[in-house]
């Protein structure tokens, strides 16, 4: 069997957690004996054709523009010139795999086109990140959203919270959908000391300050608001011996205003950008790791650190609460409430051994909940129900 996908990120290009999630999966699929054909973005000087652990990679060129839907519409039209020219006589294709509705219009027009199933990740929706469609903008997006599942033979989504919003938002009815968790490769985690930690973490605080530190983009449903309005009430307590490190590329200027606001001028540092091996070496020098979102589909960023070892304290939001245990992986607290989110933070700062035992219990966790290699057998059966499933329309 070989699939077909189709996704607007892939690692090196990372935007989101789409990226990772791809760059993971496929390589266990591979490994079960499946042939993949991925269909991306190419950008820099990247090649237009490799093979990256197994996956065969198609990079389609698509013209800069300013104007997002406009280069949307040019990704897909480009993904589907490669992919007629791909699938244009193969019979060893079976089925076509979509990452979210920005290559929605390749993957509807190529399973028309050449009678193959498809099955599509939806890994989060305008709805949820908006809390309701508002805007034409919103609406656009949400109608790509749904032109996507309604062509899905099935959908995959990463957690119950998600199979809830897309039955509310979108409409999709229970049975359609499958709940699959997203995973890590938490041995790609570096837990080395081969370098100066003293030295490196005195680049961001004091010997004698904890580091507390959020790491993803800088969006609105993030949260980081919340976090900041947290912070007094952390520093308070542990008398300012505490440093705030927020990691991510994007608007921030608003946030350095309401941290200064709220008197957090030195104890708040927005780093910006950290490239990936700064990043492993920041997560085993730091104290606890902080993703207190709006709105989370699921929250790769909360398996990393736990593969880091580093005590986590969550909200609520979304798949957040079924990706950490309260209490026994890490700390739970309520979506949008400052004093919940200091409180969970408190927790870890001033209980060291009670921290540990989270971060051991965390790590003990992904190899049973998280692991790619099981992930890929259970996406694996996805496809074969949809080809089983189909397989009599196609003799009919």
């Amino acid at each position: 069997m070989r699939i077909l996908v189709l996704s607007w990120e892939f690692p090196p290009r990372i935007v989101g957690g789409i990226a990772r999630h791809v760059g993971e999966l496929y390589p266990e699929v591979v490994k079960l004996g499946y042939g993949v054909d991925l269909v991306t973005i190419r950008t820099d000087d990247l090649p237009a054709q490799e093979v990256v652990e197994g996956i065969n990679v198609y990079r389609v060129t698509v013209a800069e523009n300013e104007r997002f839907f406009d280069w949307v519409t040019a990704m897909n039209d480009a993904m589907i010139v490669f992919g007629r020219g791909f699938l244009a006589g193969r019979t060893d294709v079976c089925l076509i795999h979509a990452h979210d509705w920005l290559v929605g219009d390749a993957a509807i027009a190529l399973k028309q086109e050449f009678q193959l199933p498809l099955v599509a990740t939806i890994h989060a929706t305008e709805y949820g990140r908006h809390n309701g469609i508002h805007t034409e903008t919103h609406a656009y997006i949400a109608a790509k959203e749904q032109a996507l599942v309604n062509e899905a033979w099935r959908i995959i989504v990463c957690s119950q919270y998600m199979r809830h919003e897309l039955e509310c938002a979108l409409n999709v009815s229970w049975q359609k959908m499958d709940v699959i968790f997203n995973g890590i490769r938490s041995e790609k985690k570096q837990h080395s000391s081969q370098f100066d930690r003293r030295a490196f973490r005195r680049r961001f605080a004091p010997d004698d300050q904890k580091i507390v530190y959020y790491v993803g983009r800088l969006t609105y449903e993030k949260g980081i608001s919340v976090l900041i309005d947290a912070a007094p009430r952390v520093l308070e307590m542990m008398q300012g011996k505490v440093k705030f490190v927020i990691i991510g590329g994007g608007h921030h200027e608003h946030l350095k205003q309401q941290a200064w606001n709220v008197g957090l001028s030195e104890a708040c540092e927005f780093t910006g950008f950290m490239p990936d091996e700064d990043l492993d070496r920041f997560q085993t020098i730091a104290d606890c790791a902080v993703f207190p979102s709006l709105y989370e589909p699921f929250g790769i960023v909360v398996l990393e650190s736990f593969a880091a070892k580093v005590p986590v304290v969550v909200s609520n939001a979304g798949g957040l609460s079924e990706v950490v245990t309260h209490e026994k992986t890490g700390i739970v607290t309520y979506a949008n409430v400052a004093s919940s989110l200091a409180w969970g933070i408190l927790e870890v700062l001033q209980h060291p051994e009670y921290a540990k035992t989270l971060v051991e219990n965390a790590y003990a966790d992904l190899p049973k909940r998280f692991n790619w290699s099981e992930l890929a057998k259970q996406t694996v059966a996805v496809f074969e129900r949809v080809v089983r499933e189909r397989s009599p329309e196609m003799d009919a």
